[in-house]
């Protein structure tokens, strides 16, 4: 059973949440942050991307970047920017991005649960991204970015966010990328108890975003045996009916040696191919591909759906084994420098620039992985493929952190 717990969070002065709170260390450069955070002292980068505040061409994994991080963020607390609330608490954290809503419940999973794998994986994490959580989550003393995870919706659950957001919220900003950030506090005993009771029903929650993050949390709980708070992480909990997932597609830097006219062709042996076609998939299976300034529909033919495993009928999985190995020789997309991957909220126009611009030969329109294939293949205690989900809207680092 899932355990969720209630902590004291450390939270922005809901006057200054907007200037303080900011999109995650690993979606924007060193370079894109230190614009974003550009004359606001208070820009939370100067704590997660904390090398903005050093001279250019500093080591991002020296110590000096670290303490700089845990210098900054005991600015924020000393001066009140942050604060810590008076006793162990849920939140409720709602995001608004265009017609999209959703609410998650910010408490604390258990880190014994994610080593049970209570808390499932759907992806392989890198050692050096770990490595570098782990060092920020020990010299801060705390972790400081949420996992996004998703649980099966609850009616019940659903009840309870319903009421107490019918209230207006403590926190409530709308971030220059337009998302609305919007937060309540869960304070009153009924309701924690409640949450925790509704919570330790459910068999698993699942990791939507954060592998790396979760996985830090796991290793310094084992270092520190549990002591502090490192034995639960921080996290927001959201039905699995509210997700919102993006395209994840694909950009090739050559042809392995074809022509652009040969390419068509060799498609047409793993796909029904439609010319001029809508560069965005309407449904499953449905690929789009660019290349010479032209959009080509591709359907997987029926041969190539029958007979798989979730995972390997996976639209990622299927071009990765059928197109990508076999005509591009890109064996093992997590380390080829031949693909990149661009996320959907960018839109179909950025493939389209990458490719005219020459920078890249062709690209690969995806249609999203469904939430429910994800929970699926984590049941299952399977991998997914490499960049097979974009969430949006992300979550802002410092609208909460766990102190250790």
């Amino acid at each position: 059973m899932a355990t969720v717990t209630p902590f004291a969070a450390l939270r922005p002065d809901p006057a200054l949440a907007s200037k303080v709170c900011e999109l995650p260390y690993d979606v924007m450069s060193s370079e894109e942050a230190k614009v974003m955070a550009g004359g606001n002292a208070l820009s939370f980068l100067r704590v997660s991307k904390p090398e903005i505040d050093l001279p250019p061409g500093t080591d991002l994994y020296s110590d000096a970047v670290y303490a700089k991080g845990r210098e900054n963020f005991d600015k924020l607390i000393a001066s009140g920017v942050l604060r810590r609330d008076p006793a162990p608490m849920f939140h409720l954290y709602r995001q608004v991005m265009g017609g999209h809503g959703q609410t998650g419940i910010v408490g604390l999973a258990s880190c014994v649960e994610y080593l049970q794998n209570i808390v499932k994986k759907h992806e392989l994490t890198r050692p050096d991204k770990e490595d570098d959580r782990v060092r920020h989550i020990e010299t801060l003393d705390a972790q400081t970015g949420p996992v996004f995870l998703t649980y099966k919706a609850e009616s019940e659950i659903d009840a309870l966010v319903s009421r107490i957001t019918a209230a207006a919220p403590e926190i409530d900003f709308t971030a220059p990328d337009g998302v609305r950030h919007s937060s309540w506090p869960v304070s009153e005993k009924a309701d924690i108890d409640f949450i925790v009771a509704a919570f330790g029903k459910l068999p698993a929650l699942y990791i939507a975003d954060g592998h790396h993050r979760s996985a830090a949390a796991g290793r310094v709980y084992q270092k520190r045996g549990g002591a502090g708070g490192s034995a639960g992480f921080l996290t927001v909990i959201f039905p699995h009916d509210q997700m919102n997932i993006l395209a994840y597609n694909r950009v090739l830097k050559d042809l392995n040696g074809h022509a652009p006219e040969e390419i068509p062709a060799a498609l047409s042996k793993v796909f029904d191919i439609t010319e001029g076609a809508n560069p965005v998939p309407a449904k499953k299976h449905d690929l789009a591909f660019y290349i010479s300034g032209k959009w080509h529909g591709l359907t997987f033919k029926p041969e190539f759906i029958t007979g798989r495993s979730a995972i390997d009928l996976l639209d990622v999985s299927l071009l990765q084994a059928e197109i990508l190995a076999p005509l591009f020789d890109i064996q093992d997309p997590r380390t080829s420098k031949r693909i990149s991957f661009v996320g959907g909220i960018r839109g179909t126009a950025e493939l389209e620039k990458l490719v005219d611009s020459g920078e890249f030969a062709c690209a690969f329109s995806m249609f999203p992985t469904g939430i429910e294939d994800l929970m699926d293949i984590a049941d299952a205690g399977g991998i997914m493929p490499p960049k097979s989900t974009w969430f949006e809207p992300k979550l802002r680092d410092a609208m909460f952190s766990h102190l250790l």
